[in-house]
């Protein structure tokens, strides 16, 4: 790293009423960028002056952004139900002169906070929910819920719009005081889980006037790569079958039973999966089954994922899934209708601005683990039967499209990546070797590990920014390769303006956890970290892991 040439003193000392407090103290209104003329372009000595100051900046607010990250994490809300993430994060904005519309896209929990004016314009996109049944204790080695089968943060999007504020922070100090013209935008992945947001902000026309995005989400290692060919694209939708109810003994012949639908239709799909290409990926729930045994089923649903890696073959799979529910419902005598949930257009990720955005990872570097973090992380991976690698020690090369296409998961980043330049720069908070959308997950994600992953993105993303709005040339050849990427195909939907979005998702579930988690919600004002609250020793494994954690080799 370069020394630093030019230095910003910023306390934030953040016990957490003085936080907002601290981080609102900017500038009068004509110091901003949205009232100074234009500054002539920066010679590349004074930007590399300005980066370095930038990285300065960002490790200033180190303690900002651990109380954000433990925060998020108490609050332990899933899709469509992250009130209280969306209010406090809303509230950090507001206070530091960003202006904030709530309930777009009639979304209650999703916002829209910008600063600035002019162009360009970048957005800066992150993940807000979790993940049902998985509560757990942070830097405990194991199983060990707080809250027994509440929901919790079992992927780490606690930590990314921890990273996005943090940059956005020290970009908005340097902008200000530079007079850099441009708009900064700051939004949240809503129910991102049930990819199930971000198509239908892509329709309202929110992406319209941006000019480049750059979305963060929790990873292993300090990451970006450009292209396609990574996981898969996806519809989600919900089949209901009507049917007529009777006593099940008593005169069963009387009934339709629309459970009956919902199982013939599983079954058919199940067969028809033999005959679906490799990379394709399928699965369902039922939600609504019935009441009780003894009364035949009036109403029953399936909830299905039906995913594959390119538009065409997802819309094949589903039309095919739509005519399997038809016959479901003639063979039982019911009505079938449908909604979508959710959809993820397949990802397609800007290469200029991969390779921009590579070069500060390269100039930051992964975080300098402790013992401490190791021993978590080994013993982790150890529990759940991974090889014990513990936490990453190289940076990742940067990828390009694969030779050979990788089926995977799916993320509605996915729509915003073909209608403005995107990319997603993955930062280190959460553990190698873990399954995913589990408690195990969870683990680090409130702990010196998803600190320091959190610090070392939000430098990343605050100098690659800051570099977009100073070097043209990047936008530029952005918006080139975008022209090629979109000639090559074209966006098509899977939402029209009827379809709206499902923000009763997971409200029962909310109803009847939020109070058990509650008297959990960190309390930065009284505690220094979330592990000092929960009275928590950093780290804690089981006898046999502390015993073995340093010694490496593969998992049980």
């Amino acid at each position: 790293m370069r020394p630093l040439t030019m230095l910003l003193t910023l306390s934030l000392a953040l016990p957490a009423s003085a936080l907002a407090q601290d981080l609102a103290e900017a500038p009068s209104p004509s110091a901003t960028a949205a009232s100074a003329p234009a500054a002539a372009p920066l010679d590349e000595a004074r930007l590399a002056a300005l980066l370095d100051e930038i990285d300065d900046l960002v490790e200033s607010k180190r303690k900002f952004t651990q109380v954000m990250v433990d925060k998020l994490f108490s609050f332990s809300e899933v899709a469509f139900q992250e009130v209280e993430t969306s209010r406090y994060l809303t509230g950090i904005l507001r206070d530091n002169g960003f202006t904030v519309r709530e309930g777009i896209s009639g979304i209650p929990t999703a916002w829209w906070a910008s600063w600035g004016s002019g162009e360009p314009v970048i957005a800066l996109g992150s993940d807000i929910d979790g993940i049902p049944k998985a509560n757990q204790k942070p830097g405990v080695a194991y199983h060990d819920p707080l809250v027994p089968d509440a929901p919790g943060h079992g992927e780490g999007h606690n930590s990314g719009q921890a990273v996005n504020i943090t940059a956005a922070l020290a970009l908005k100090e340097i902008m200000e005081r530079e007079r850099i013209p441009g708009t900064l935008v700051l939004w949240p992945g809503v129910a991102e889980e049930l990819v199930a947001t971000k198509a239908w902000f892509v329709r309202d026309g929110h992406f319209q006037d941006v000019d480049a995005v750059i979305f963060t989400h929790v990873g292993n290692n300090l990451n970006v790569s450009w292209g396609g060919g990574r996981g898969t694209g996806l519809v989600s939708a919900e089949f209901t079958f009507a049917g007529e109810a009777a006593h099940s003994a008593g005169s069963p012949w009387r009934g339709r039973s629309s459970l009956d639908a919902v199982e013939l239709m599983n079954v058919a799909w199940n067969y028809r999966r033999e005959h679906l290409r490799p990379l394709q990926r399928s699965h369902y729930v039922i939600p609504d089954g019935g009441d009780q045994p003894n009364v035949v089923p009036s109403t029953a649903t399936a909830w299905y994922f039906i995913r594959e890696m390119d538009q065409e073959n997802i819309k094949k799979n589903f039309d095919a899934l739509i005519r399997i529910a038809e016959g479901a419902a003639l063979m039982t005598d019911t009505e079938m209708s449908y909604r979508i949930v959710g959809t993820a257009y397949p990802r397609h990720f800007n290469r200029p601005m991969a390779e921009a955005i590579h070069e500060h990872i390269e100039e930051v570097g992964l975080p300098e683990w402790s013992d401490a973090d190791q021993r978590l992380a080994k013993a982790v991976q150890r529990e759940v039967g991974s090889d014990t690698t513990g936490l990453a020690s190289e940076l990742s090369e940067l990828e390009g499209p694969p030779e050979e296409e990788q089926s995977g998961g799916s993320d509605d980043i996915g729509d915003i990546s073909w209608v403005v330049p995107t990319v997603t720069l993955r930062y280190p908070s959460n553990l190698p070797g873990l399954a995913g959308h589990h408690w195990s997950s969870a683990i680090a994600m409130a702990t010196p590990i998803a600190h320091k992953g959190a610090t070392a993105g939000a430098k990343v993303l605050a100098r690659a920014a800051l570099e977009m709005f100073e070097r043209d040339e990047i936008l530029r050849d952005a918006r080139e390769y975008f022209a090629e990427q979109t000639a090559e195909h074209q966006y098509t939907p899977f939402i029209d303006a009827d379809d709206e979005p499902a923000i009763e998702k997971n409200a029962e579930m909310m109803e009847r956890f939020r109070p058990l988690l509650e008297p959990y919600y960190f309390d930065e004002t009284r505690f220094d970290t979330y592990l000092e609250q929960l009275g928590i020793q950093y780290p804690t494994v089981r006898p046999s892991s502390a015993a073995e954690a340093g010694t490496g080799g593969p998992g049980r």
